[in-house]
Formats: structure tokens, sequence, C-alpha cells
């Protein structure tokens, strides 16, 4: 019997609608493309595969905003702004935010939020901006009419069944509809490792105290001991919204040959959920063993899924560079900045590279990276944007994707009003409108305002 392929008859597939705007993918990337490009008054339609939205912040339980801040001639400043500032508002709300604190050995800022907060706010925000939600849905190909997409092909409980759009933005961070419409794209020799994340609960804050240096120090002492071996080195564990309870990154997951599971394929995804949750039990039990505070604590969540940095990516008329982080470029068709260092998770480590700490501490994010080529009516925004994969270290956590997200829903706005393709949108005209939005360009040096105090 030949088991290589099973050949499908063809089978006509249910149109479910028909919008201005479809936008894969719910992560952050995802999540600001369809508001803005809902909130400029177009039919809007998100396709999440979940049942909820957040990305690597929900489903990936990472519980923390990295990158909403740059550190700017040594002051910290909160510098992603626009449908940030709303978000973080509704959050606030919901009594589901932390202020920000020091990460990364104190030289950049994070901030932690309650998942089911984040989950609601997310809800709330698309509601506000009249976007369309298709949850339990997964993107499995694209119908094109010619080098535009024409439809996308989406399976779920219903069946089969295709969405019709003019424009799509591509938020799956694998570049699925890139690849499926025939876009260039690249993928790394040696790809970023992915991490499983935990959360731990009933930890006793007072005795715990600044636990998250005690963690990191005993583990390196077992390890230089010789009596243990973890992932990787440089752990973070941090206390969340209430102080009970502690969020855990500090799993790193590989094939058996030591290479990094690949998020695109199913058979390394399984290997790889499986690997962390052995981790997450060897791990946390000897911090619950080691560490005061953690005597009475135990694990309350291991994240749906494992978290993936790296795939694919397109490659655009522009790829941001690790040389364009470390060096906080400038570009005039910026589109926001970013300031969070190059944080590249190789084998057994993490490396992370700052910009000089005289310097200005962002770097700006053009346009062009958005654009995948040959695809007139596709944007790309989030991991799998134009970037090297130093780049990418960078510019693949939260606060760099808002960015990408809200300018892309604007600029698919603009294409559809000015009846062109995406990489001949106005750019002066989508900068007006992102700071309009209160977006902050990096055109000019932060306000005072944008400082955020020294967390005690």
């Amino acid at each position: 019997m030949n088991t290589t392929s099973i050949r499908i008859p063809a089978v006509d597939v249910p149109v479910i609608g028909e919008y201005d705007v479809v936008v894969v993918g719910g992560g952050p990337a995802g999540l600001f493309a369809a508001a803005s490009a809902g909130r400029a008054g177009r039919s809007t339609l998100l396709i999440e595969r979940y049942g909820f939205l957040g990305g690597a912040g929900t489903m990936g339980g990472l519980s923390t905003f990295c990158g909403l801040h740059a550190r700017v001639y040594g002051d910290d400043m909160r510098v992603i702004r626009g449908l940030t500032d709303e978000l973080l508002d509704r959050l606030e709300v919901l009594d589901g935010l932390n202020p920000p604190h020091l990460s990364v050995d104190n030289r950049i800022m994070a901030q932690a939020f309650d998942i089911s907060a984040y989950k609601i706010a997310a809800d709330e925000l698309m509601g506000a901006s009249g976007v369309d939600l298709l949850f339990h849905a997964t993107a499995v190909g694209t119908v094109m009419d010619g080098n535009r997409i024409d439809a996308i092909i989406i399976e779920s409980k219903s069946g089969r069944q295709a969405v019709r759009g003019r424009m799509f933005i591509d938020g799956s961070g694998d570049a699925d509809l890139a690849v499926w419409a025939g876009a260039p794209v690249e993928r790394s020799e040696h790809l970023l490792y992915p991490s499983l994340m935990f959360r731990i609960n009933g930890v006793d804050p007072v005795a715990a105290g600044p636990a998250w240096k005690t963690i990191r120090r005993v583990m390196e002492e077992a390890e230089e001991a010789g009596t243990h071996r973890f992932p990787r080195k440089k752990p973070i564990v941090r206390p969340q919204r209430h102080p009970i309870e502690w969020r855990s990154n500090l799993t790193q997951l590989s094939n058996d040959d030591g290479s990094a599971v690949d998020g695109t394929d199913v058979r390394q995804l399984t290997h790889g959920e499986l690997q962390g949750r052995q981790q997450v039990k060897h791990t946390f039990a000897f911090i619950r063993e080691r560490t005061p505070g953690f005597e009475e604590s135990y694990v309350v969540d291991i994240a749906p899924q494992i978290g993936i940095r790296e795939t694919r990516r397109i490659v655009g008329s522009y790829s941001l560079t690790e040389e364009d982080i470390l060096g906080c470029a400038d570009f005039d068709d910026t589109i926001g900045v970013n300031g969070w260092p190059v944080e590249a998770h190789v084998a057994g480590d993490v490396e992370f590279r700052f910009a000089d700490s005289a310097s200005r501490g962002f770097n700006q994010m053009p346009y062009r990276m958005l654009v995948p080529q040959g695809v007139p009516n596709l944007l790309v925004a989030g991991r799998c944007a134009s970037m090297s994969q130093r780049g990418q270290s960078s510019g693949r956590v939260t606060g760099p994707c808002f960015v990408m997200g809200q300018a892309a829903g604007t600029a698919a706005d603009l294409a559809l009003a000015s009846d062109t393709d995406v990489a001949s949108v106005d750019v002066g005209l989508l900068q007006q409108r992102l700071v309009a939005a209160g977006a902050y360009l990096g055109t000019e040096l932060p306000s005072a305002s944008m400082v955020v105090p020294t967390p005690a």
C-alpha cells in the first residue's frame, strides 16, 4: 500500500464572509492591526485558532509586556503609545496590571499583567473597534487571483470554509499567509530556542523577598557543583500581579540532536510540549526545595502551548538588523520605535546585547519591513516581519509587535482608500495618521511625561 500521499477530491467550500480587511492571528500584532483597521471604519475580521486573544502573552503564558519601554539617555521611558495606552488603561480598570519593573540586570523595564484580565481587555478592545472575531478557526491556505489573495481557507469544527477579503494582514507569527501566497521568506539555519512557561502559586512573598536573584544564584551554584543541570542559563522567575504567584521562564526546548524545536513541524512541537513539561517538573522541584518562601508553593498553571520565538520571516525590501537595534537606527518611513535589547535564545543560554548605555536607547522601525514582495494586498506584522535573525531577537517582543500591528491596520485602510497596493501607500500620510492616534514615531526625543519612575 502506498502511504506517501492521498488525493482528496475537489469540493466546493462555502464562503462565510467578505471583509475589507482580514487579519490572521490574534497576538499583539494581529490584535492591534484589527483594532486600527476597524477604527478606520473598515469591515474587519480577526481569525484566531484559540478561544482568546493575546498570543504569547496568554496562550504562551508569558504574562509580561516586554518592549514597551526604552532607556533613553539614562531615563526609563514608555515609548510604545497609541492603542497601547488604551489597552493598559483597560487592564488597570480590571486591576490586572503591575507597575513596570526593572528586568535583565536592571537595564530595561518590563511590565507584568494578569492573563485573565488581558483576555478580557483584548475582547473589549475588539468590541470597541467594531471588529468581528472568529475563534477556534485555523487558516490553512489561500485562494489567489493572480498575485492577489482573494480568500483564505479556514478549518474549524464547522468544517472547511472560506473568507474573502480586499486586504489581508498576516499576524500568524510563522508567515503562513505569505508562504501560501508565494511571497519570498527565509528561515535561519539555527533557530532560536522555544520555552514553555509556567506559573507558581502559594509563594510567601515576605520570605521570598527578591527571590528572582536567589533562584538564579542557587541554580548557578548547583550547576557549578555538578549536582544539577538545567535547560539554560539566566532563568527568569518574577512575581506577578498578586505576589503569591510567580511566572517562570527557564525552560529551553530542543530535539534529540540538540537543535531548536521548529514551530512549523507538528512532530517537533509535540516533542517540545512533552519535554517542556518534564523540565517544569524538575526545575520546579529544585526551586521549591532551595528557595525561601517557596516551601509550600505549587505549579498552578503550565502554558497551553510552548512559546515559539522564531520560524519563518518574510524577505521585504528592508530587513531590520542587529546593527539597527544596537545603533539606534532612524528610518524615513518610521512607524514607531523599539527599545528592547537583542535577546538571542541560543543553546543553553540567553545572549542579551544592548545599545550603548549613553545612547538614545531605541531604534525606529520602517514601514518597509511589513511589506512582502509580490503580493500587493498583503501586509505582515509581528515576529515574521522582515528582519534578520538577530534583529528579530529584539523586534519580536510585545512592544514592537504592537507598533507593527497598529501601522499595518492603518496602512491597509490607506491602501483601500487610494485603491493602491500596500507597497505604494503614502508613508507621510500613514505617519500623520499614526501620530493622530497617539503613536510615538521617534522623530523627536520623548517628552518628560513618558518617564517612568524607578521602582523602589
